[in-house]
């Protein structure tokens, strides 16, 4: 999700950084006692579950972008290999759950979507743009809530790019495309549960024959420093241990909101309000039109759920900086690397409107939930990062030349 390296060495012992530590503290329970007055306890609770997946990533640096690039440069693959284990989790609750639809008394639907041109395009576009800016849509956040001002400029022209893709989305539907495909209401769930569990085995075992081949063995996972208490409060967090509270705290999501964890559908919103208020005529383009998203550019962003998700991980992340003696924010980059977030910003709000979601909606939500389409953004996404990674030379930052 980010440039961080997944459990790549960090200081510890450092002191607290009371600041940052109290005022996104404070953030996280003024929120969510400001989201339950003006809407309701369940944007409330899911505020909090968005600061405990900022606290989880931030911790764990529990990274698509890095590893995606350690995997292709380094080749060492045990980040890809966590995620691969993370989304199994997920499915092994979401796809049971998603076949009986109304368990608890509330409808449940899983993260799927149309496979077709859009999301073949969009998803290489992300996953370009993901190497250039540093972190896709859930590491950009954590990050900025970590303190970066690089990943700031990569956030706000991924607003950009997500709003100019819903100004184009409804060209793109029209291309070739096939219905969203279920896996569980396709093949039934014990079978949907073989083939998602087949295919995450193995990309794993793909990862192991990669490191082999160019190591001779796999890389020990390695978490030094902190120990009991004092790691779970500062971190570092080992990645599969992070890796299986990112899965709980997805299943936890879908049952409170009633669809899986998705980030960038707020950056979409976010665009369109501002652009709006500026005199944007934003209310008459098609996406716009259609029923949900007209009612949620007229109401608050605060009774939008992934919104409120977003505004909670931005916090949970700049807590758990704090608290770790991290929250560093740096100015004075250079111009290069600048452009390259802006561009890359841009690239991943584009591609991920266009392919219904990031690395969080489309690819750990979507084929846990089942969804043909996450598998595609999956292969596209992939094609797409190598192809951000040789052009990162180029913004003066490594590219196919390990660290």
């Amino acid at each position: 999700m980010t440039d961080i390296t997944a459990g790549q060495l960090r200081p510890v012992g450092m002191p607290l950084d009371r600041g940052p530590v109290l005022v996104a503290g404070l953030g996280v329970i003024l929120g969510a006692v400001v989201i339950w007055q003006v809407v309701d306890l369940q944007q409330a609770a899911l505020f909090v579950i968005g600061a405990l997946l900022g606290l989880t990533l931030y911790h764990a640096s529990f990274g698509f972008t890095g590893g995606w690039r350690r995997l292709a440069v380094e080749r060492r693959g045990n980040a890809v290999r966590a995620q691969m284990l993370m989304i199994a989790v997920a499915a092994a609750v979401f796809i049971p759950l998603l076949a009986l639809g109304n368990p608890f008394g509330q409808p449940l639907v899983g993260a799927v979507a149309p496979v077709g041109v859009s999301v073949l395009f969009g998803a290489a576009l992300f996953g370009l743009g993901m190497q250039l800016g540093g972190g896709c849509g859930s590491g950009t956040l954590f990050t900025v809530g970590g303190g970066s001002a690089r990943m700031l400029v990569t956030l706000v022209f991924f607003i950009v790019g997500a709003l100019l893709g819903t100004a184009h989305l409804p060209y793109w539907l029209r291309l070739p495309s096939l219905p969203p495909i279920s896996l569980g209401q396709s093949f039934g769930v014990p079978l949907a549960l073989a083939v998602t569990f087949g295919g995450l085995g193995l990309v794993a075992l793909v990862t192991v024959w990669i490191e082999r081949r160019a190591h001779g063995g796999l890389e020990q996972a390695r978490t030094p420093g902190n120990r009991g208490w004092t790691r779970l409060l500062r971190g570092p967090w080992p990645l599969i241990g992070a890796g299986l509270v990112l899965a709980g705290l997805n299943v936890l999501t879908l049952l409170v909101a009633g669809h899986p964890w998705s980030i960038t559908y707020g950056f979409g919103l976010w665009g369109a309000k501002v652009a709006q208020a500026v005199g944007v005529p934003v209310a008459s383009w098609e996406f716009w039109t259609w029923p949900a998203q007209a009612q949620a550019l007229q109401t608050s962003v605060l009774e939008d759920s992934t919104s409120v998700m977003d505004f909670g991980l931005v916090l949970g992340a700049a807590l758990a900086a704090g608290i770790a003696g991290k929250f560093a924010p740096k100015v004075g980059l250079p111009f290069l690397s600048l452009l390259a977030a802006a561009i890359g910003g841009v690239l991943m709000g584009y591609g991920a409107r266009l392919s219904f979601g990031c690395n969080i909606g489309a690819l750990f939500s979507g084929i846990a939930s089942g969804s043909v389409h996450g598998w595609l953004w999956f292969a596209s996404a992939f094609v797409g990062s190598l192809g951000g990674i040789a052009l990162r030379p180029v913004f003066g930052m490594d590219g196919f030349k390990a660290k």
